[in-house]
């Protein structure tokens, strides 16, 4: 009897099955997605209600620095918290950098305003105008 190897049936592949490396990318680009939201919202902030109507200009989302204020007073900006002093010599940078620079306040509406105003101040002071009070969509239409 003659035996058969099994060496002269092996076949080599010259294709690649990229198959699986999609779908683990597919899968990795939903959780992004889906979590990304979750991370640009660090504090539990209660935030004022808007009376007004929605702003509906575009606005280019490199441009917008977040600056958030818990009710103890801490400043966050782009979810690292710092002093005012910190926040002041940031904004200030960033301004030299990119002119069009929108400061966007989200202050807990149980902050004391000394706050919010020392935050307006740095802003003025280094020739930021465009400071944008962020509040809670209003209940009715």
């Amino acid at each position: 009897m003659r035996r058969f190897s099994q060496r002269n049936s092996l076949v080599t592949l010259s294709e690649i099955n990229i198959t699986p490396l999609l779908d683990l990318a597919f899968v990795l680009l939903i959780i992004f997605v889906i979590t990304r939201p979750l991370l640009e919202q660090h504090l539990d902030l209660q935030l004022p209600k808007n009376m007004g109507r929605a702003d509906t200009r575009k606005i280019d989302t490199r441009d917008v620095r977040r600056v958030e204020i818990t009710p103890r007073g801490d400043y966050w900006l782009q979810g690292r918290h710092l002093t005012l002093a910190q926040v002041e010599s940031e904004l200030d940078r960033t301004h030299r950098q990119d002119p069009r620079l929108i400061v966007d306040v989200a202050a807990d509406r149980r902050v004391p305003w000394d706050y919010v105003i020392a935050l307006l101040n740095v802003c003025s002071r280094h020739g930021i105008m465009q400071v944008c009070p962020r509040t809670a969509p209003a209940d009715h239409p």
